[in-house]
């Protein structure tokens, strides 16, 4: 039989014990990770999405970047169990997916771009995913869980 003995047990325990009751409140965890993965999504943003999005055909300038609204929205939630990043724009899906724009009611969509009004049966929105992550994001997160545990090992 093979038997294992600590001898400095005490600091041991005490950290097992401290490892225990910490991880029974992860919300700070959870805080630092749903931070993070907004500093992605902004990150997104300002570089015209990693890797670049689509460009715009009709104007000039950076994909979801005109109003800053869809940016804007961008909201993190975090609780003991779990980090959310996410956008309650109704929009904000269709840029994320790609897909098309067809009329709801009559033949065509009718709208304005510049000074001229346009007609068209469809609009086709490319995919321009904003709400994802890099392999840095994911080794970022990596970094705030191991930050998590060497405060709790102090």
């Amino acid at each position: 039989m093979l038997e294992l003995k600590i001898n400095n047990s005490d600091k041991i325990l005490a950290i097992l014990s401290e490892m225990a009751k910490v991880t029974r409140h992860r919300e700070p965890l959870m805080r630092d990770i749903a931070g993070t993965m907004r500093k992605a999504v902004l990150d997104n943003f300002e570089a015209g999405g990693r890797p670049s999005w689509a460009g715009i055909h009709h104007r000039s300038g950076i994909p979801l970047n005109d109003s800053g609204n869809l940016k804007g929205s961008i909201q993190q939630v975090s609780d003991n169990d779990k980090a959310i990043v996410g956008t309650n724009e109704a929009y904000a899906a269709i840029h994320q997916f790609g897909g098309v724009i067809t009329p709801k009611k009559g033949k065509y969509l009718v709208f304005k771009i510049g000074d001229r009004w346009v007609m068209t049966d469809k609009v086709e929105i490319p995919a321009r995913p904003f709400l994802m992550l890099t392999p840095q994001d994911e080794e970022d997160i990596l970094q705030d869980v191991q930050d998590y545990w060497q405060s709790i090992l102090k």
